[in-house]
């Protein structure tokens, strides 16, 4: 019996996943086999997400990445959440010697002399323990949305991760802010306080700032930075960013 593709697997699956709702979605993603994490950044895409999960008891794991320079605000949100649909999130931090290095060779706030020591400091804040998250996992969730960023427009609902050999789900890929907005709404989903106050996009605190009228969503990430296409690395491959060791840094 061959062994089934899975690069046509996830072609067949983000076909079936355009004809569906959110809700339909994520239990047909549920019942694919194996085990599915959700990571949250606790953003406002994310809650809904987690909404759904928590109110339908789906059977996915819910995990986030702790940096250890999360806002005060998104950190108390944990806890609502879990409090609001009765779930655990697994929360993954950075390893204590992978911190200590990074300090000893950029500084605690080196991100902001260069893109490579922000690279770096992704890295290990984020990308390492997202690697821990998705071990064994066969799916991965996430709550990226094509109107999020340029770079993100062409996300399709499911995709084959060849590097973390495991199907990337994308739920919400063909929902718009209003729509994000209005379910929040109409569902009295706990959101972060700081989207009120012009941070539609939030991630550590010391690379994320209010964005002003007309700019994009993400335009508040990484500010300093002139890419365009500015990511922390977990929806690029690893091979596009530079390692720790590397020298190019």
């Amino acid at each position: 019996m061959n062994a089934i593709d899975p690069i046509s697997a996830a072609e067949t699956l983000n076909e079936t996943l355009a004809t569906l709702g959110l809700a339909e979605r994520l239990s047909l993603v549920a019942s694919l086999g194996g085990r599915a994490v959700f990571t949250t950044s606790l953003g406002i895409e994310d809650q809904v997400i987690t909404a759904e999960i928590g109110t339908n008891r789906f059977p996915i794991e819910v995990a986030t990445l702790e940096t250890g320079r999360l806002f005060k605000e998104t950190v108390d949100l944990i806890d609502e959440t879990e409090s609001r649909y009765g779930m655990d999130i697994v929360r993954y931090h950075p390893r204590k010697d992978d911190i200590d290095e990074y300090v000893a060779k950029y500084g605690m706030n080196g991100f902001y002399d260069s893109v490579e020591a922000r690279h770096a400091c992704c890295g290990v804040r984020k990308v390492k323990p997202l690697a821990r998250a998705l071990e064994g996992a066969a799916v991965w969730i996430t709550g990226l949305r094509r109107g999020q960023s340029g770079n993100r427009a062409d996300t399709p609902f499911a995709e084959y991760d060849a590097e973390r050999n495991l199907i990337k789900v994308n739920p919400l890929a063909d929902w718009d802010i209003d729509a994000i907005k209005a379910y929040v709404a109409d569902n009295s989903v706990p959101v972060n306080p700081l989207h009120a106050r012009g941070y539609p996009s939030i991630g550590c605190e010391p690379c994320t700032r209010a964005i002003k009228p007309g700019e994009p969503e993400r335009a508040g990430r990484w500010w300093w930075e002139n890419d365009e296409k500015r990511e922390c690395g977990l929806h690029v491959p690893d091979a596009a960013l530079p390692s720790l060791e590397s020298s190019e840094l």
